[in-house]
């Protein structure tokens, strides 16, 4: 019973199967596409971050360095920025705002390489699962000819058109496998980077104590600069709310 109801959903074809690799290869080179651009406005130069670090942090240039970082969109720049505005707080909370940090952007670094690691682990799977379908239903219909030599050719063809499957199940997967493969590498060299560039950072901060000091000072005006924002603003309104008052008196006074 089991059997014959599970014959009559694989003879309904494997045309199906088909349009699902189609779907998901279109998927597939989104992803790709996606991460390529990604990847490609992000792109950054540690030797030049380098650079900068060994140039301006010997010199306690702690704001200097912050503005060149500031105006780098590379994800090793990112990461840098933040140790350097938690220098003031010592290596140690460094490293850990670091992390923090770090921990935050992996989640934008591996958008998308689960799909596609996935589609290159069961896409051939599906494809074979196709060609099961092709091959059930190319041996139904040999049963069917009853040994005619006129229908074998048309046997052999569904046999043929069923191994299509596979093919198409391999050519979804071997460019996801290696879309996946380079995205893991890119991911592994930014963290590589970055983290080479954090202890750079950290070891001029731990050898000089004047660094720590500029950094501290960075990071009280960066808080000032922010509460005064507030409070400029109330200033303003009372001074409007003053000057209105001053000017309704007047007016009152020249009508009397």
């Amino acid at each position: 019973m089991i059997i014959e109801r599970l014959m009559k959903l694989a003879l309904l074809g494997s045309e199906w199967v088909l349009y699902l690799l189609l779907f998901l290869s279109v998927v597939s080179i989104a992803t790709m596409l996606e991460r390529l651009v990604f990847f490609a406005r992000r792109r950054g130069d540690s030797e030049a971050i380098r650079g900068h670090i060994s140039r301006l942090l010997p010199e306690r240039r702690v704001a200097e360095l912050e503005k060149v970082l500031e105006k780098d969109r590379s994800l090793e720049a990112r990461v840098v920025l933040v140790a350097v505005r938690w220098i003031g707080r010592g290596p140690e909370a460094l490293l850990d705002a670091v992390e923090s940090e770090v921990s935050r952007i992996r989640s934008e670094l591996e958008r998308g390489s689960n799909l596609l690691g996935t589609l290159g682990n069961n896409a051939p799977f599906v494809g074979l699962f196709g060609t099961v379908l092709g091959v059930i239903i190319a041996f139904h219909a040999l049963g069917d000819a009853g040994g005619n030599p006129n229908q074998m050719g048309g046997v052999m063809a569904g046999i043929a058109e069923a191994l299509v499957a596979t093919g198409v199940g391999l050519f979804v997967a071997l460019p996801a496998v290696v879309a996946y493969n380079m995205i893991q590498k890119k991911i592994g060299d930014i963290e590589s980077d970055a983290t080479s560039l954090v202890r750079l950072v950290s070891a001029y901060a731990k050898g000089d104590p004047e660094v720590i000091l500029a950094g501290n000072a960075l990071q009280n005006e960066s808080e000032s600069a922010q509460l005064e924002g507030p409070v400029s603003k109330e200033t303003s309104r009372e001074r409007e709310t003053e000057l209105s008052s001053v000017a309704e008196a007047t007016a009152l006074g020249e009508v009397g």
